[in-house]
């Protein structure tokens, strides 16, 4: 997912299409420093009076930066979250590893992870999940004149196929027996692909869908074949953090009720597809 930050980190406003976004310098915040707070739903925050989000920018339509905004259907869910608690959303924009040992959780600089980032037992070790939010697929794009129909065809054709480093499409095709060339951000997949590095790739059919609104993608790219890998989107939070972890699924249960999610779904992936946005807890 996203622009390759190295190991620089920074922290931004998150904010809604209709709020401002304001740039920070960039900022920590520990366990035992006295920076945190607690809410008066019982949540401990590790800084008082916002709920500090880790994520790895950009990964469309989940968060991205539009005309200087830091928006997307994860940060809007979010931000249900942090109003329920009374504060304000701020996100750290880290790089994408630490999602799935839960680094920044557990050295405080973070409340919460969204990322647009699956549901699996081995990151459950270090982690733990909100249920799930979204059923994701896996898309196989490639450039319109690469002759592949499928994933099938990119094996058969040998064409070079790429993916994002660290992710489970990459896990995926891997366990096919593919050897992808692998990319640090969901930019550069889409850069490999544009340039000629790789004819095909495999990354979330969320991505691909917004990718593919663009006139000049669209003109070029198509998608060879959706699998079903059974991927369920989940936020997470330091191991432990049951009374975060309950205000999140809160907010999801209430926002599926009343019709925000709908409306959110609708607005950031596109026309509401009732398997992929309401998957059962886990």
């Amino acid at each position: 997912m996203n622009t390759h930050l190295g190991r620089r980190t920074r922290v931004l406003v998150a904010t809604t299409a209709t709020a401002g976004m304001v740039l920070l310098a960039a900022c920590t915040s520990t366990d035992d420093g006295g920076g945190g707070s607690t809410t008066a739903g019982g949540v401990e925050l590790v800084k008082a009076g916002q709920l500090t989000t880790c994520t790895h920018l950009p990964y469309p339509p989940f968060q991205s930066e539009i005309d200087g905004k830091v928006q997307g259907f994860d940060v809007a869910l979010i931000d249900l979250v942090a109003d329920d608690l009374g504060v304000k959303q701020q996100i750290l924009d880290t790089p994408f590893e630490n999602f799935k040992t839960g680094a920044f959780l557990n050295s405080g600089e973070c409340d919460l992870a969204a990322a647009g980032m699956t549901i699996t037992e081995e990151r459950k070790k270090n982690v733990d999940f909100s249920d799930p939010y979204f059923n994701a697929t896996q898309a196989v794009l490639v450039a319109k004149d690469s002759g592949v129909a499928s994933l099938a065809d990119v094996k058969a054709k040998n064409v070079k196929l790429g993916a994002q480093a660290q992710t489970t499409g990459e896990d995926y095709v891997k366990g096919e027996g593919f050897d992808p060339v692998s990319f640090e951000s969901s930019d550069a997949v889409l850069n490999g692909l544009r340039t000629g590095q790789v004819k095909a790739v495999v990354t979330d059919y969320p991505v691909v869908q917004g990718w593919l609104k663009d006139k000049a993608n669209a003109d070029a790219f198509t998608v060879a074949e959706q699998i079903d890998t059974g991927e369920q989107y989940g936020f997470t939070v330091k191991k432990g953090n049951k009374a975060l972890q309950e205000a999140v699924n809160k907010a999801l249960a209430d926002a599926k009720a009343d019709g925000t999610y709908k409306k959110l779904y609708e607005q950031w992936i596109g026309p509401y597809d009732e398997s992929a946005a309401s998957p059962a807890a886990s």
